[in-house]
């Protein structure tokens, strides 16, 4: 194999990565690398994820549409080019725009239930 074949990807190539559907509307691509992991979340119009924690740190780029992002009990409107911060341990969660929304989450360390495919927040 080469390096374009293990380490190269494509956002919108949905054959790639780790598929996983948090909730109903809300699916996302996960990419884990040794120290951190890429997660490419995709929500509906309107769809809702739980409100959730986990011990990674979690930074968030919305790259298309909008959301509403719940942190830490505080709603806050996001829109495209918007990013932040979810430290570890801090309840959030994420309610999709009207017109849904793409986000780019980074998680350091990766989480090891993200790993492989499956379904939920998997909150620890």
């Amino acid at each position: 194999m080469t390096q374009k074949d293990t380490n190269f990807f494509n956002i919108d190539d949905m054959s790639q990565g780790i598929a996983r559907t948090l909730t109903d509307g809300i699916t996302t691509r996960i990419f884990p690398g040794e120290k951190a992991m890429i997660s490419v979340v995709r929500i509906e119009a309107n769809a809702v994820g739980a409100i959730h924690s986990h011990p990674q740190e979690q930074w968030g780029l919305m790259l298309e549409g909008s959301a509403v992002r719940i942190q830490d009990g505080e709603e806050i409107e996001v829109k495209k080019g918007d990013f932040w911060v979810s430290p570890g341990g801090v309840e959030h969660g994420v309610i999709g725009g009207p017109d849904g929304a793409v986000i780019l989450d980074v998680f350091s360390p990766p989480r090891d239930e993200y790993t492989r495919p499956g379904s939920g927040f998997a909150t620890e």
